[in-house]
């Protein structure tokens, strides 16, 4: 019996590009199989796109029986739809990608290898990137500096939403990583096993423009730090003690004057110190309600997302 690895697709709003993407990849994962003698599935998830991308998911199933379309009933966001696939998927293998061509699937041979050398866990890592500009580059490597100094996790660098892992490492993320607000490349770098890394360079989108706008970013950095470490909880201490040490300086320093006459007006003083001391207040209340943000998520037991319903062979649709 053959192995099987699983392509998960994350689709929302990929109209103008989804086409180019099945026939650039779907030919490269068949060959890649066929050679090492591997059968595949295509999994897309439907992220509740409003524009006419299921419709072109409906055809890529009516004439290809290696395609699988999950449908979601509502937008849940990146994340969901690729834990999504990877509760669907059948595969010995599963590889997590995006539907613009930035993740290359002339890799999936090399990460096929690397499944049959016994690796868990295959992060890619990316080298460089075509449409990125020097902001974009500046915060993405600020990113995993901060992250791996506030968290015991290690983080991979330069690390993407594009991976694979093994059907034990799936089996893992499906009965043990199920929180709503999730970081899932870091859950995959970090649940252990036997891991490696490949190199890539994304391309330009291949069409349309990037779902993922700089709120969007900050979100997945501040769930990011909430998920990996408690660092910003511990800053009300931090700031407790070094305030309390520019109190004594400057009560020092107000005793002096008063004996040299010289005692200051303390207006300067004190609205400097007001400012900044309602500045790490409020950093630290924010922090504080990020936290309790996701315990109230987690508290509500909300379905991670909410399948409206799966096509499969020639077409075949079921509701769920």
């Amino acid at each position: 019996m053959s192995k099987k690895i699983s392509i998960v697709v994350s689709v929302y709003n990929e109209e103008l590009g989804l086409n180019q993407f099945y026939e650039h990849t779907s030919p490269i994962v068949k060959d890649a199989c066929g050679k090492a003698g591997w059968d595949y599935e295509l999994i897309f998830v439907n992220d509740g796109s409003r524009d006419s991308s299921l419709e072109l998911l409906r055809g890529f199933a009516a004439t290809d029986d290696h395609v699988i379309v999950v449908n979601f009933a509502a937008n849940r966001g990146h994340e969901a739809a690729m834990i999504a696939g990877i509760d669907v998927s059948t595969g010995d293998g599963v590889v997590c990608m995006d539907a613009d061509l930035q993740h290359p699937p002339e890799v999936i041979p090399d990460i096929i290898a690397k499944f049959d050398e016994g690796y868990d866990v295959i992060s890619m890592v990316r080298t460089e990137r075509e449409d990125a500009g020097l902001f974009k580059k500046i915060t993405s490597a600020a990113f995993y500096k901060v992250m791996n100094k506030m968290s015991k996790a290690n983080f991979e660098n330069n690390s993407s939403d594009f991976f694979g892992i093994s059907r034990r490492v799936a089996l893992v993320l499906k009965k043990d990583y199920r929180e709503r607000v999730r970081f899932l490349r870091g859950y995959v770098q970090n649940v252990g096993f036997k891991k490696t890394t490949l190199e890539f360079k994304a391309s330009a989108r291949v069409a349309g423009e990037s779902n993922y706008n700089l709120k969007a970013l900050v979100k997945l950095s501040l769930n990011a730090i909430c998920n990996f470490s408690d660092a910003p909880l511990k800053m009300g201490i931090y700031a407790g003690m070094t305030s309390l040490a520019f109190s004594f300086i400057l009560i020092v320093y107000s005793i002096i004057q008063y004996f040299l006459g010289n005692a200051p007006s303390g207006y300067s003083t004190l609205v400097v110190l007001i400012c900044f001391m309602f500045g790490v207040l409020f950093i630290i209340l924010g922090f504080i309600s990020e936290y309790l943000a996701i315990i109230f998520a987690e508290v509500k037991n909300r379905p991670i997302y909410i399948i409206d319903s799966i096509i499969t062979k020639n077409g075949e649709e079921r509701n769920e």
